[in-house]
Order: C-alpha cells, then sequence, then structure tokens
C-alpha cells in the first residue's frame, strides 16, 4: 500500500512541476494510458500463470 501512496505522490509532483514549467504532461492521453497500463500488467499476469500452470 505504501507503494502505491508514493508512486500516486510521485506522479501528482511531477503534473505540477511540469505544468508549473508550461510543458505538455509526460503521459498518453488519460484512457489510453490506463488501458495500456492495465493491458501490460494482465499480460504479465497472464504469463506468470501460464507458466505456473503448464510449464511446472
Amino acid at each position: 500500500m505504501k507503494e502505491l501512496i508514493l508512486s500516486v505522490l510521485a506522479g501528482m509532483i511531477i503534473g505540477v512541476v511540469f505544468k508549473f514549467m508550461k510543458l505538455p504532461l509526460p503521459a498518453p492521453p488519460v484512457l489510453a494510458g490506463v488501458l495500456g497500463i492495465f493491458g501490460v500488467y494482465i499480460g504479465g499476469v497472464l504469463v506468470d500463470w501460464f507458466v505456473k500452470s503448464f510449464m511446472n
């Protein structure tokens, strides 16, 4: 839980700094970015499950 809070806090700080410097945010569009991250996570989980289920 601590890691989640720290990562959200770090992201918020970076967002504030970029806005103050009038730079574009270093992130993809909101929905596409969230879905991309979700896809990467699910892909990793599926590979772990596959390896544990069928390779042992």
